[in-house]
């Protein structure tokens, strides 16, 4: 049983069956059994904490139900066997019912079924120790004052609104630009709370074509639409008891809005073509890079479910704004990748790191990860110097600023830089640069126009 001793207590009145039992489990190295004539005897010893108990179903001071029911209630923990002279059907199955491992009875080829039962439970048991050192591992991983990095004023206030979500069940909205970490964030959140051991179902809305967002989320049964060719389960009956975290919820389209809200209300769902209601018991977080208050006036996203969704608002700080914390990242992210890599780790000159701080980051510390590890490869030397260290795009302040031109120019150069690094998408440039949607419209016109 990896390599531990399995502690057995054989609990047997008659002396010739014990000692056949105690010779057949102790065949096993790894066992260590210890025997008992009676219940009250083996009660008293019960605190050594054995891993399985085989028990005979008569004995002088107990039968097998009352002495099972005592063993439970001191450590449910315990497995137990039942070991009887007859095959009494209706007992075996109450006694399975209240968690007995098995029921064997005193047959010629009870050694055989012992060693049996004793390889599956063994197999079981390890399934469990596993089991439970990836949970730890997986606990180990998210705590979050190891997993978030940083020293700045931003990410201590980020800290303390984590500890906050994690004892308690309140709603989280995580506010922050693409690549601030904000999936790291809701799983910090969910492997340290109450639903550690529960899934935690992740759905980005904005990967999710329109007309299938219902489906996902919901599910559908067999039928229900084309294509639907058999039940389907969706993300909130996967998150049953655990974590749906909703990614770019400020993407969900707003005829669909309302269906969410009323789960969210009701804490029931109805699956795409189904007729029945099905109760949902998961945490929600939800998470954007939008402004969901300006989202909500521009009329894309309902003010109901705005306020029902936005319970515990934590707003991650752009990398450009956590000073220091870039170059701790950074010598993190080339540790990791090192270690990763089996390589010697390598250090950054005082010149290099003073270039990755006069960056602005537009891509966050996803774009810094990816930075880093592209100098170590680049880098022939032990140490890290600015040649090795390459921006995916420049930066707007040494862009703008390389040739003299009208502040007109000035404003159109920031405005098409801009629109390129969000995709052309001019309500999210107006909200970056605080300036009206009309104006980049009416700019954007004039220039056309000059250029004519």
């Amino acid at each position: 049983m990896s390599g531990q001793s399995f502690k057995i207590f054989v609990v047997e009145d008659d002396e010739w069956y014990r000692k056949l039992l105690v010779h057949t489990l102790s065949l096993n190295p790894d066992h260590s059994v210890k025997a008992f004539s009676d219940g009250a005897s083996m009660l008293k010893e019960l605190n050594e904490g054995p891993q399985l108990v085989t028990l005979d179903f008569r004995l002088p001071d107990y039968n097998g139900s009352e002495l099972f029911d005592k063993i439970k209630s001191i450590n449910p923990s315990i497995e137990v066997i039942i070991i009887s002279e007859q095959q009494d059907i209706e007992t075996a199955i109450d006694l399975l019912k209240k968690g007995a491992y098995d029921y064997l009875t005193k047959t010629d080829d009870i050694r055989d079924r012992l060693i049996h039962v004793l390889n599956k439970l063994g197999k079981n048991k390890k399934l469990e120790a596993r089991v439970e050192t990836l949970q730890q591992e997986v606990e180990k991983k998210y705590e979050f004052q190891n997993n978030i990095i940083g020293q700045s004023a931003g990410i201590k206030r980020v800290f303390k609104l984590i500890e906050k979500a994690i004892s308690t069940n309140i709603t989280v909205m995580i506010n922050g630009e693409t690549g601030t970490g904000k999936e790291v964030v809701a799983k910090s959140i969910h492997y340290n709370g109450k639903q550690k051991t529960k899934p935690f179902v992740p759905v980005n809305m904005s990967a999710i074509p329109k007309d299938l967002v219902e489906s996902e989320l919901f599910g559908h049964e067999k039928g229900s639409f084309t294509g639907a060719a058999g039940k389907h389960i969706g993300k909130f009956e996967q998150a049953n008891g655990g974590t749906l975290f909703l990614d770019e919820i400020g993407e969900m389209d707003i005829s669909l809005q309302a269906k969410l809200l009323r789960a969210l209300q009701e804490r029931e769902i109805t699956r795409v073509g189904g007729t029945s209601s099905i109760k949902i018991d998961c945490r929600v977080i939800v998470a954007t890079h939008r402004n969901l208050q300006q989202e909500v006036k521009n009329g894309n996203f309902r003010e109901d479910l705005y306020y029902r969704l936005f319970g515990l608002p934590i707003e991650l700080p752009p990398l450009r704004e956590r000073d220091k914390d870039i170059i701790i990242l950074a010598k993190h992210f080339a540790e990791s990748f090192s270690n990763e890599n089996g390589q010697e780790i390598k250090s950054f000159t005082k010149d290099a790191l003073q270039k990755l701080m006069n960056y602005s980051y537009p891509g966050n510390i996803r774009e810094l990860k990816s930075i880093v590890e592209l100098a170590i490869v680049m880098a022939d030397e032990n140490e890290i110097t600015p040649d090795d260290i390459t921006f995916a795009q420049k930066d707007v302040l040494a862009d703008v600023l390389t040739e003299e031109m009208s502040m007109k120019d000035y404003q159109m150069r920031i405005i098409h830089l801009y629109l390129k690094r969000y995709d052309d998408d001019i309500k999210l440039v107006s909200e970056k640069l605080d300036i009206g949607q009309s104006t980049i419209y009416r700019l954007l016109k004039e220039e056309k126009e000059a250029s004519q």
